[in-house]
């Protein structure tokens, strides 16, 4: 296999330890830049044989032409979201690998360390304890035991956060297009559709993929069919979220707490350093107001076994495509999945 040269976008020093440690099997030439994949910077890519890029990555018409321009053959994401791809304008130009799974394990806990956090206000107790102040006025929570969790979405995120939640003693809603009815008898929770999820639920956890269908799930109109004060936990895509209908919620006192670890329009902040800046999204800043909202930067997958799988995972589908050609975990242009099997028959195209 001949020098494969990486352009490694959005490079972090926690991505660049843990890529240059798993790289010592592989022997890659990887190249690694501080900034992101967009228009501006995809002249970077020019002499280099794959790209490895992130979430906030743009990978739109203009960087596409580019890259077909460089002879790029290969774009190998090391994240499990691609909604930063334009698929339709990649389609048979370029192939897109990612990395489907990393630790479910990481997310899931995050998301129920959100719950807890909101629910028993401990970030709050902890710079109140460092200010000497040892009022528990205002940090009242409530018992998780017997409340139900609305869980949307029930892939291995979603399986694992319902374990999680069963050793709290709640009842369990879950609400998938693809149920998997054996495992919900063998757990013991319901399967039940998404207008009764939304009024039965006292915490709803959204851990499906960002699609047509899914885009602004949480809207005012389905705020409305939920309980007062119901606490929306978001761990999967920023875009599942109208922003602007949930502030509205917060503001009437409908939704009782949210805990995000995604933003709509976090590719302009998160894993960014702005603590000497004003934030000029005026949403965000709004949002930051409330004092029953816990923002997250975008840190449920940060954990060492996922960094570590991620590097493998990533550079395995660089080695296994030059080696054999081999594109397991290539997304299928046409209906977004990296394991298709209509696309395995010869029939997704």
């Amino acid at each position: 296999m001949k020098n494969i040269k990486i352009s490694f976008f959005d490079a972090k020093p926690y991505d660049i330890e843990s890529f240059n440690n798993t790289n010592k099997k592989y022997n890659f030439n990887i190249k690694y830049f501080n900034n992101k994949l967009n228009p501006d910077t995809v002249f970077q890519t020019n002499g280099f044989d794959v790209i490895c890029a992130f979430v906030n990555d743009e990978i739109s018409k203009p960087v596409i032409d580019v890259l077909v321009k460089n002879n790029i053959k290969l774009i190998a994401l090391r994240c499990a979201g691609y909604n930063n791809v334009d698929l339709k304008e990649i389609f048979k130009k370029i192939h897109v690998v990612r990395v489907p799974a990393y630790s479910p394990f990481a997310v899931a806990e995050h998301a129920a360390a959100l719950m807890l956090s909101l629910n028993r206000k401990t970030h709050k107790a902890y710079y109140r304890t460092h200010d000497n102040n040892f009022n528990i006025n205002g940090l009242m929570g409530f018992d998780m035991n017997d409340k139900s969790a609305g869980i949307i979405g029930t892939g291995k995120i979603g399986k694992i956060l319902i374990n999680i939640l069963k050793g709290f003693g709640m009842k369990i809603y879950a609400y998938d297009l693809y149920p998997d009815n054996k495992y919900a008898d063998d757990i013991g929770f319901k399967y039940v559709d998404m207008d009764t999820l939304f009024k039965k639920s006292d915490i709803i956890s959204l851990h499906c993929p960002l699609s047509k269908d899914t885009f602004h799930l949480i809207n005012n109109q389905n705020i409305q069919k939920m309980k007062d004060g119901v606490m929306i936990i978001n761990t999967g895509r920023g875009q599942l979220i109208n922003t602007i209908d949930l502030i509205n919620g917060l503001k009437t006192g409908k939704i009782g707490y949210a805990g995000l670890d995604v933003y709509e329009e976090e590719s302009n902040y998160f894993f960014e350093d702005f603590s000497n800046s004003i934030i000029d999204d005026d949403i965000l800043a709004r949002l930051l107001t409330f004092p029953n909202v816990l923002i997250t930067s975008h840190q449920g997958f940060f954990t060492k076994e996922a960094l570590k799988n991620i590097a493998e995972t990533t550079l395995d589908n660089i080695k296994n495509y030059y080696t054999n050609n081999n594109l397991e975990n290539e997304i299928c242009y046409k209906c977004g999945q990296s394991i298709c099997l209509k696309k395995k028959e010869g029939k997704c195209f």
